[in-house]
């Protein structure tokens, strides 16, 4: 609890976890706060494609199946049917008058539809516009933070499951279980941490799930590294030795006497490992092996509008960029802000 005090009085690693803790908060209620709670925020219309931020539409709503149910507001809305842009619009008695909207100084046809109950006019507003297949980018944006942060998360407890344990044997049993627990640590470590997510990904297949295993076993070797130190330089220690006097078993020595001693430094290098996750997810998905389409990712966001740096509207691609830019930094800062916070040898 000092320690989460004294981070906090740091003014950068408290805008840190203001960031972090939206990003959290965001990744839970995406689909209350986006202004298209349908799964994945995919409502597409083409003639609204690449929309400036602010623009302003009223829409033909036609709904053939949505979903109705307190898990919505954490999955999303499940949407069957058509959204139509509309520049004119009159209802009648029996029926709807409209004029397709297809774009700035162009008039669409003019079409009538029947009044229905599972027909309705909206006004909707793109606060950041929209994509270039004319979906919300707030919306994706949002939807594009529960993907980051759960890959980030999911992933770091993969890799302290892994790494904890193994890390626990090779330091406390040393010998043959240290040799042959070292040996597998040192072949991973040697092999570049984004191939070995890209082959991962191709023998576990491509999608959501298999990102956070392919991530989360690749992290585990910084892990493993850091609590066999710990282990190595605890297991002399005059408690530990008391311990054994006192007949405890190498499971309670390990789990109760030398993990608590041990689990500072894992803290700090957990909080690196969720910076190094998220960039690792953008850039599989950037490459078309993470994420995959409707899903909302930032990484597959830039892919899909890179081209757009240099045709006119830039955002479309430095938005998710400065997201993931922004969410990575606040957590690098929070473990150097923890290192300092947890550094024993530092005057209080």
């Amino acid at each position: 609890m000092k320690a989460l005090v004294k981070l906090w009085r740091n003014p950068l690693s408290k805008v840190s976890m203001t960031v972090v803790g939206g990003a959290f908060f965001v990744s839970i209620f995406g689909y209350v706060l986006a202004p298209d709670s349908t799964k994945n925020a995919n409502v597409m219309s083409l003639p609204l494609a690449q929309k400036p931020m602010g623009f302003s539409v009223d829409v033909l709503v036609v709904t053939q199946e949505i979903s109705h149910s307190f898990w919505d507001y954490f999955t999303g809305h499940s949407f069957r049917g058509k959204v139509i842009p509309v520049s004119e619009h009159q209802v009648g008695e029996s029926k709807i008058t409209y004029t397709e909207y297809v774009g700035e100084g162009s008039r669409g046809l003019s079409k009538e539809i029947p009044i229905a109950e599972n027909i309705e006019i909206k006004h909707k507003t793109f606060w950041l516009g929209t994509d270039r297949f004319g979906r919300d980018l707030l919306s994706r944006l949002i939807l594009g933070t529960r993907v980051s942060v759960s890959v980030g998360f999911i992933s770091v407890f993969i890799s302290l499951l892994v790494g904890i344990p193994l890390g626990l044997l090779a330091g406390f049993y040393r010998g043959k279980v240290d040799s042959v627990i070292m040996w597998l640590i040192n072949v991973i470590w040697s092999i570049p941490t984004l191939l070995m997510v890209i082959a991962l990904t191709l023998a576990l297949g491509k999608g959501f799930w298999q990102v956070f295993v392919a991530v989360g076993l690749t992290m585990w070797v910084e892990v493993a590294r850091v609590v066999r130190g710990q282990v190595l330089s605890l297991r002399e220690r005059e408690f530990v030795e008391a311990a054994r006097v006192l007949g405890f078993s190498d499971f309670r020595i390990m789990a109760k006497h030398i993990l608590p001693n041990a689990i500072t430094p894992v803290i700090v290098i957990s909080a690196a490992n969720f910076a190094a996750a998220i960039l690792i997810e953008s850039g599989l998905s950037f490459l078309g092996i993470g994420a995959q389409p409707p899903m909302a990712s930032w990484g597959t966001m830039i892919k899909d509008h890179y081209p757009f740096l240099i045709m006119g509207k830039p955002y479309l691609a430095l938005l998710p960029g400065f997201c993931i830019m922004l969410l990575v930094l606040s957590f690098m800062l929070i473990g150097n802000g923890l290192r300092d916070a947890l550094d024993v040898r530092k005057a209080s």
